[in-house]
């Protein structure tokens, strides 16, 4: 277990202090440990319980962007889905997704073919290669498909992943270097800039202790509480940048749907709706809602459950799905970046990375999927700073532990099991255990 106070325990002094847990944070304090900075990371709560695993539960290229015409992030999230399914066997899997075709869809049959060559095009080839389905195939391989209309389908290849354990396991792998620390539930209550360093004041959210430290080089990796942050910041000249999007997502009952692949749904709204079996239960989502208010833990609202439900019955009206086919759902917030719209469809989901002040570094934006990338603009930047050798290679080298969990193999939770998450994967509270094991139990 770890210690009771751990902010207490820390240093006084780091060359960088990283504020943000999730997926992004954790990338970044895994680039600059295995290089030789040496760095802090806190988050508010704990570590991957907001956005980063909130997802879709996918590493993939992004195929609706094809249409916004962003091939750079295609290809850049392609080639690092196909990066991670080399380094992280044990986290993600390939698997092909169907894209059903009706003669009213929005893309017939010989769109979806050239987007999809374009796809595998963009990934250098080393995505597994598409095929197409004709309608018989189709209904053989997803059984409760609306059969009228149908045309047949587009098969590709993208991969699944368990979001959260990967983002703890990215920042175990940072934890290992010497004086790098990692602690959840510690919040920012104030910094300030002063003779070329930063004074930062934390906050043990469940203690409620205060420590002052100091640093050379500050990172927010704050995702949707970024603006919030920042423009309450005397110091800090910033507008707000963010175009706040929930997305929810549904759990059904494996035996709500008779699928064994992941398809995706594409409404004649424009949006994409991903369908994806997973051990013991359906993935369904996401939606694309504006949010304002409060962004921690959040949950669907009705208007986004009845809209998933009603889509699902639109391809599938034998399922009969209603609300007694949802075991559980979630919702996170995408920090989308504006570009001077309102609509969070065409947004470009390329990352920014902005430097309000030379020692103030703000990455935002992008997709889970590109988080290493991400952290490498900013690890080799703050290395620079600090006349530090930066090696990109580093970051594209395997885990150097042995996986406390294998989440896609069933496997029995053991009393020595347990007790060895407890002293490695930053538990401080029971419900960090739980979120740990509540999928493998």
């Amino acid at each position: 277990m770890h210690k009771e106070n751990p902010l207490l325990e820390s240093d006084i002094y780091y060359d960088a202090i990283i504020i943000g847990g999730g997926i992004v944070g954790a990338g970044i304090f895994r680039d600059l440990s295995l290089n030789g900075v040496k760095t802090l990371l806190v988050d508010k709560k704990d570590f991957s319980s907001q956005t980063s695993s909130k997802s879709s539960k996918m590493l993939h290229g992004g195929i609706r962007y094809l249409e916004n015409m962003d091939f750079d992030l295609v290809f850049e999230a392609l080639h690092e889905k196909n990066l991670w399914l080399k380094l992280a066997p044990h986290l993600c899997y390939e698997s092909s997704f169907y894209m059903p075709v009706f003669k009213d869809s929005l893309r017939p049959k010989w769109m979806i073919k050239i987007g999809l060559f374009l796809y595998d095009f963009l990934s250098s080839f080393q995505n597994t290669s598409h095929r197409m389905a004709n309608k018989e195939q189709t209904i053989k391989a997803l059984p409760h498909i609306r059969p009228q209309g149908l045309t047949g389908a587009g098969i590709y290849h993208d991969a699944i992943v368990d979001d959260a354990r990967l983002n703890i396991e990215v920042i175990m792998d940072g934890a290992l270097e010497t004086g790098c620390h990692a602690i959840n539930h510690v919040g920012l209550e104030s910094f300030k800039f002063c003779s070329g360093r930063i004074e930062v004041q934390l906050r043990d959210e469940l203690s409620g202790e205060t420590k002052t430290i100091h640093c050379k080089e500050l990172v927010m990796a704050t995702g949707p509480f970024t603006d919030d942050i920042l423009c309450a910041h005397p110091q800090v000249n910033w507008e707000k940048k963010l175009l706040p999007s929930k997305g929810s997502h549904l759990w059904l009952d494996k035996g709500a749907l008779d699928i064994h692949s992941p398809l995706v749904m594409t409404p004649n709204d424009g949006r994409v709706i991903f369908v994806i079996p997973q051990k013991d239960h359906i993935l369904v989502g996401t939606t694309e809602e504006s949010h304002k208010g409060d962004k921690f833990d959040l949950k669907p609202s009705e208007e986004e459950i009845n809209y998933l439900i009603n889509n699902l019955n639109e391809y599938f009206p034998a399922a009969k799905i209603d609300r007694t086919s949802i075991i559980g759902s979630f919702a996170g917030i995408r920090p989308l970046v504006s570009e001077g719209g309102s609509d969070k469809g065409k947004t470009a989901r390329n990352h920014k990375y902005y430097q309000p002040r030379s020692n103030l570094h703000v990455i935002m934006g992008g997709k889970y999927t590109t988080f290493r990338v991400m952290a490498k603009d900013v690890a080799q930047n703050i290395c620079n700073r600090l006349g530090q050798t930066y090696n990109s290679n580093k970051s594209k080298r395997p885990f150097r532990f042995l996986p406390n969990i294998l989440p896609f193999k069933k496997e029995e939770m053991t009393a020595d099991k347990i007790d060895l998450i407890r002293r490695t994967e930053f538990i401080r509270t029971e419900e960090d255990l739980e979120r740990r094991l509540s999928k493998y139990t």
